[in-house]
């Protein structure tokens, strides 16, 4: 399984059209959940950001909304935002354009969102212009926390994120069974290391 943890300059370049950090006065940074929502991994998250009092945007597959609205429903009565990111977690390089732009469509009936993130960070350029048009704001990442890595260890993936997250940073974690044991730590570390530092963490506008 390849990917990077911190997001070259190289890639940004190249789609330079998505959001990849987000531009901010003061310290501030932006954390994200892909996949959920998820019965217990998604309350997990939403109580240690109110313990911290810190933001979130969470990027949801539609299915999961209408498999769980009430854990849905929570993220927004809680301050967060959320995303789309497609009904069933297509991988836009392996799908027609027109299958992807369609599962996107799918999940808006359950997620009221402008935001959108490709599973896997994989999408055409022609996707993104299709997507672009139709009025989504496409939201990559600075820093993923690779808690969805069964190979690496809680620690690792904590680590990840505090050696490579810096103001404006928008940082990947992922609230799903998979990720659950990984993220659970690194998540509560990454709060506290960055609250103590006089980091806020805010929503995705």
């Amino acid at each position: 399984m390849f990917y990077l943890v911190k997001t070259p300059w190289l890639l940004k370049r190249i789609y330079s059209s998505c959001v990849w950090d987000m531009p901010s006065q003061g310290k501030k940074m932006y954390l994200s959940f892909d996949d959920g929502p998820h019965p217990e991994a998604t309350p997990f998250v939403l109580d240690e950001l109110k313990k911290q009092n810190a933001k979130a945007t969470f990027f949801c597959i539609g299915k999961n909304v209408a498999q769980y609205p009430e854990v849905y429903k929570r993220i927004l009565e809680e301050g967060h935002r959320v995303g789309n990111h497609t009904h069933d977690h297509l991988n836009g390089w392996r799908v027609s354009d027109e299958e992807y732009i369609n599962n996107i469509a799918r999940a808006k009936k359950y997620i009221d969102s402008n935001l959108f993130r490709p599973p896997y960070g994989r999408i055409k350029r022609f996707q993104v212009s299709c997507l672009q048009k139709a009025g989504f704001k496409i939201i990559m990442w600075d820093v993923l926390s690779a808690d969805f890595d069964k190979k690496i260890s809680a620690r690792q993936c904590a680590k990840n994120v505090l050696k490579n997250a810096k103001k404006n940073s928008i940082i990947v974690f992922h609230d799903s069974e998979k990720a659950f044991h990984r993220m659970k730590v690194a998540l509560t570390q990454t709060l506290f290391f960055f609250k103590e530092n006089g980091f806020e963490f805010e929503v995705i506008s």
